[in-house]
């Protein structure tokens, strides 16, 4: 129990340890003599700390004894005299301080009763004391504090009150028990003759000549006659408990023997007994058989209902969307349609110019082409007269060098080869219309695929961007597993690095806060990625106290962030304590705001994120059909700007828009969830790209194949036409042999010459015209190109209206669908909620049954019972049970009686079995435990005996004395002799030879040793120098000193009449002076020697 232990510092050997065990409890005394020579000293040097816990402060008194008032006394933490005469009051501090810590009225020796402590006239006496309540063995130091005040109040009636208090006065307790606690904590004994000796307890043991009583106060001092007492007391109970086994035994047989009986009869009866109890049992399934059919007939019903419910849901969200998609197709119709007019209004202004610049190519054109065809006429001609003049030359040599006439049978010949050869011709031009029809199949097929393979390659490439994308967020989030900033990217840690060793080399005013993402922390994980969708990029954002901070972090970036990749950097002023947002912030009885759903580590990120992005007034609702209802329907929450959902939808009060966001990347708690579902879409990402490759290649062979077949179509049809030019060539020369004819040669040479003077006429007049057309055609060109650039700028704005008119089309289509959906759904909707409605009607019907069936049941057997066969099955069993036990019945008596009779019996014998096995195994505990404490009972008789003889020689050899205690543990007797000069030492007295002084002394040496041997906080000795004599008492004083003075961290409180004007100054010495009380006087004072000095 002790909070203390005293370390003595002793010659090598002498002392070992505090506690040995002895084998022989009463051996020979002569062996503890050859321990007795220590040092003097070895006593006194001990553990110099000033005491911190269960010292007396202060101690005041009112109405207490014969004084109105005594105090308040402010005690020193070391020693302290209280000096004055007789009547002054230092005997009634003593009793006050018993009795204010909870003593008995009989241990203080002053009267037997608290009542009598009560000052005469008055109704009631208070104490109040203050312990001091320090360092690490304090008792409940954030309760109390410091000290500890105990305030005490007697009343006439012998009864009394406590009020335990703190340093400051506040009233903790005002049980017994707490101040039990706190004495037992502080080891204070307050009925311990050691911790407080008054005069009485000194003279009846001290000044006793009887050997015993010395040696009860010896066992009283170190308590172990307290524990011989328990000792004794524990035996005794078990003696008692033996002799209670001893007739448990004995009625056990008996109720053993009538058990037995009572269980014979039971057992003949227990057949019956089964079949009724399976008979009630059946009763009772029965019952709940009736509600488990019925409540299976209205399951369906109610599953019918929840899933409508669910779709009825459905068809709701179904509805706001389609309204939501109507009206967003309609504003979208709206604005391209306007759009569309404003350029078409554009186009309309540039027509007139285009009219006018038209016509005038018109003009243009029709003057040269009216030029063009004099020009062509005059080249007809002179082809036409070059022709002739060729024919005429032809001729005139045909008729000179062609002498005979064709034959008919040639002529017939010539025919049929015409008419051979124009078949063949006409199954040449048909096989070249079906190739050519065949290689427009092969080339649509080709640019089908072509389009095919284009939009494969994109979808390929972007299933691979995709991929890498989703690989290389899967590295990162493995990697997180070890280092959570490589979340934020695989060289964030090394960047953090890098800006700490800047901030550290003064780079920055203030060390730049981010990525903010790592300070927050949803405290709903199903909000995470609302709060991603909220903050976007922000999550992964830089903050900077100040622009210069800015440059240098933006420096720092280059080095690790690839350009177009480098995160956002926010400046804004470092605050210690995040903004009051509590006027502008949203409100919501239901749902958080992004600054209230977070867990934000660092007060400059919370001030960010609300300058920037205002999370004080962003909703976060996981539904997103609560969340249309919020924003939407009604009028958004004061203060609330936006919502998101737990899908990452956006929600503004007139607008909704869809996440992009499918996971969250940055804030997720949960790593391995993250990884497994990354790992999946790596796998599916993979499986796409293989099947869009093994598509592309498909495409790519169909392709080739389609371009072979088509390049052999060509090489055919090449065939062909030449084959056709060829036989349209034999055709045109067989018919364009003419037969001979007689033609005068001389009259075609005339027409030669005339020919030939018209074509030079005709030439001549061709160049005139040649350069009219030339002239014409310049003009032109001028005015085509005026019109052409009119017609570019047309076809400019044409080419914008052109999309836009598609885009107006694919509007108008889209609204159309939207209308036709809308209108489905609410028909859907209205159908539902009838249904709905007789659904319930049906089962509330069907539920009024059941509740009427269950009451009935519960009447039956009030706990629910599971049953698992039909109505008609029980039933049948019933009626069989209930004819086996009526002829069972009229064969046997009353069959209530026989079983009260048996359970009776056998609780009696179980009680009694278990009570006399649990008293046994108590015993055999008790014997076991009960040997240990007497054997470590008698070492610490010994330990402390031997300790309290060496202390006691020690302390007389300082006054060059000699002596020793023997103690006699089998007659409970302790003698001390003493011989006042060493030299005498061979013949040793007892203390009653001594003088008073020396006897005196003799016993301040013999509590000293006491004090070595016993803990407590404080000691208080009541007139020990009465008896002494100069010498004697200036040697105990200076013993007690010294005792003191190496024990700071106890309380020495020493009572007497002496004036201590001896004492050396110290700051450890209090000298509490009372004075004498004159003649009417209510209050004593008392002065303190050292007024001036601190207690330390």
């Amino acid at each position: 129990m002790g909070k203390r232990k005293e370390e003595s510092i002793s010659k090598p050997g002498s002392q070992k340890r505090l506690r040995q065990e002895y084998t022989d409890e009463y051996s020979d005394e002569s062996n503890e003599e050859e321990n007795s020579q220590l040092s003097p000293d070895s006593n006194f040097s001990l553990l110099s700390t000033v005491g911190e816990v269960g010292i007396i402060e202060s101690i005041q008194l009112k109405n207490f004894m014969c004084h109105s008032m005594l105090g308040p006394f402010q005690f020193g933490s070391n020693v302290n005299f209280v000096v004055g005469n007789n009547g002054s009051g230092k005997s009634s501090v003593l009793t006050a301080l018993i009795v204010g810590l909870g003593g008995k009225a009989t241990a203080t020796n002053r009267g037997s009763a608290l009542k009598m402590f009560v000052q005469d006239g008055e109704t009631s006496a208070d104490i109040s004391i203050t312990l001091r309540n320090q360092g690490r063995d304090a008792f409940k130091p954030e309760v109390y504090g410091s000290s500890i005040i105990v305030n005490q109040r007697i009343n006439l009636d012998g009864s009394r009150s406590y009020r335990l208090k703190s340093k400051s006065g506040t009233l903790v307790s005002s049980k017994k028990e707490e101040l039990v606690g706190i004495l037992d904590h502080f080891n204070i004994q307050v009925d311990n003759p050691v911790s407080i000796l008054t005069q009485e307890m000194s003279k009846h043991f001290l000044q006793s000549k009887n050997e015993g009583d010395k040696y009860k106060f010896f066992m009283k001092a170190t308590q172990l006659e307290q524990m011989k007492e328990d000792y004794s007391s524990i035996m005794k109970t078990k003696e008692k408990t033996c002799n209670q086994i001893k007739q448990g035994v004995e009625r056990l047989e008996e109720l053993k023997q009538l058990y037995c009986e009572k269980k014979k009869r039971y057992k003949s009866i227990g057949f019956v007994n089964d079949m009724r109890n399976n008979l009630e049992k059946l009763k009772h399934q029965m019952a709940w058989a009736v509600v488990s059919e019925m409540e299976k007939e209205i399951q369906p019903i109610k599953e019918g209902i929840r899933a409508e419910e669910v779709n009825k849901n459905k068809f709701v969200q179904k509805v706001e969307e389609c309204q939501a998609k109507v009206n967003e197709a309609a504003a979208k119709y709206k604005a391209i349609q306007d759009k569309l007019i404003t350029i078409s209004e554009e186009a309309q202004a540039l027509h007139p110019q285009c009219i006018s610049l038209k016509a005038d190519v018109q003009a243009r054109r029709k003057a040269v082409n009216e030029a063009e065809v004099i020009y062509n006429r005059f080249k007809t001609e002179l082809k036409r007269l070059g022709k002739d003049d060729e024919q005429l030359h032809q001729r005139i040599e045909e008729l000179k060098s062609s002498a005979n006439r064709v034959s008919g049978p040639e002529k017939l010949e010539k025919q049929r080869k015409i008419a051979h050869l124009r078949e063949q011709l006409k199954a040449f031009h048909d096989e070249e219309i079906m190739i050519g029809q065949q290689m427009d199949q092969f080339q649509q097929a080709i640019d089908k695929y072509k389009e095919e393979h284009v939009r494969l390659r994109r979808e390929d490439y972007d299933v691979k961007q995709a991929l890498d994308a989703k690989q290389k967020q899967l590295s990162e989030m493995k990697d997180s597993k070890t280092n959570s900033l490589k979340r934020f990217g695989p060289h964030v840690p090394a960047f953090l690095e890098a800006v700490e060793t800047a901030y550290r080399q003064g780079h920055f005013k203030h060390k730049p806060v981010g990525p903010l993402g790592a300070f927050i922390h949803p405290k709903d994980a199903e909000l995470t990625l609302a709060v991603e969708s909220c903050l976007k990029s922000l999550v992964q954002a830089f903050c900077c106290d100040n622009h210069s901070d800015e440059r240098a972090l933006q420096q720092l970036m280059s080095k690790y962030y690839p350009r177009g990749f480098r995160p956002q950097i926010i400046v804004n002023k470092f605050q210690n304590k995040v903004y009051d947002v509590t006027h502008r912030g949203v409100h919501h009885p239901e749902f958080p705001s992004v600054l209230t759903a977070l867990e934000i580590d660092n007060p400059v990120v919370a001030n960010c994120l609300i300058d920037v992005r205002g999370i004080e007034t962003i909703l976060l609702i996981k539904s997103s059909h609560r969340a249309r209802e919020v924003m939407q329907l009604n009028r958004p929450p004061r203060n609330c700007r936006e919502a998101f959902t737990a899908e990452g939808d956006q929600v503004f009060e007139r607008r909704y828009y869809s996440s992009d966001y499918v996971r969250p990347k940055f804030l997720s708690r949960d790593v391995e969830a993250e990884i497994s579902h990354l790992e999946k879409e790596v796998e599916n990402k993979k499986a796409q790209l293989a099947a869009s490759q093994q598509r592309l290649r498909s495409v790519e062979n169909e392709i080739r194949q389609n371009e072979d077949h088509l390049h052999g179509h060509r090489r055919h049809q090449k065939g062909l036409q030449l084959k056709i030019r060829t036989t349209n060539a034999e055709i045109a020369d067989l018919e364009n042999m003419e037969e001979h004819q007689s033609v005068d040669i001389r009259t075609l040479e005339d027409e030669a010459e005339e020919n030939k003077s018209k074509m030079e006429s005709v030439k001549e007049d061709m160049q005139q015209q040649s350069r009219k057309v030339e002239e014409l055609k310049n003009i032109l060109q001028v005015a085509e190109k005026k019109s052409e650039e009119m017609k570019e700028k047309i076809h400019q704005v044409e080419e914008i209206a052109g999309p836009i008119k598609d885009e107006l089309n694919q509007a108008d289509s889209e609204l159309e669908n939207s209308k036709r959906r809308l209108q489905h759904y609410e028909d859907k909707q209205k159908e539902h909620l009838a249904c709905i409605k007789r659904h319930k009607e049906l089962l509330a019907a069907r539920e009024k049954q059941l509740e009427e069936k269950i009451a009935q049941a519960r009447q039956i057997y009030s706990e629910r019972i599971e049953v698992s066969r039909t109505v008609k099955s029980l039933d049948a069993e019933m009626n069989r049970l209930r004819e086996i036990i009526n002829s069972e019945t009229d064969r046997h008596g009353n069959r209530e009686e026989i079983v009260q009779q048996f359970h009776d019996a056998k609780e009696r014998y179980e009680d009694a079995n278990s009570k006399v096995k649990n008293l046994n195994k108590f015993i055999v505990l008790l014997e076991e435990i009960m040997t240990q404490r007497f054997k470590t009972y008698s070492q610490f008789l010994r330990n402390l005996s031997l300790r309290c003889k060496l202390s006691f020689d020690n302390f007389l050899r300082i006054r060059a004395c000699c002596g020793k205690i023997l103690f006699d543990h089998r007659n409970e007797t302790l003698s001390i002799t003493v011989q006042p000069r060493e030299e005498d030492r061979s013949s040793l007295n007892d203390v009653r030879s001594l003088s008073g002084g020396e006897r005196s002394f003799s016993t301040v040496c013999f509590i000293l040793s006491l004090w070595s041997i016993t803990e407590s906080p404080f000691r208080c000795l009541d007139e020990f120098d009465v008896y002494m004599d100069m010498v004697n008492r200036r040697i105990a004083m200076d013993m007690i000193l010294k005792v003191a003075d190496s024990q700071h961290y106890r309380q020495f409180i020493l009572l007497t009449p002496q004036s201590m004007s001896t004492l050396p100054t110290s700051s450890r010495i209090r000298i509490l002076r009372m004075q004498d009380p004159e003649r009417g006087q209510r209050t004593l004072n008392f002065q303190n020697r050292n007024d001036k000095e601190q207690d330390q």
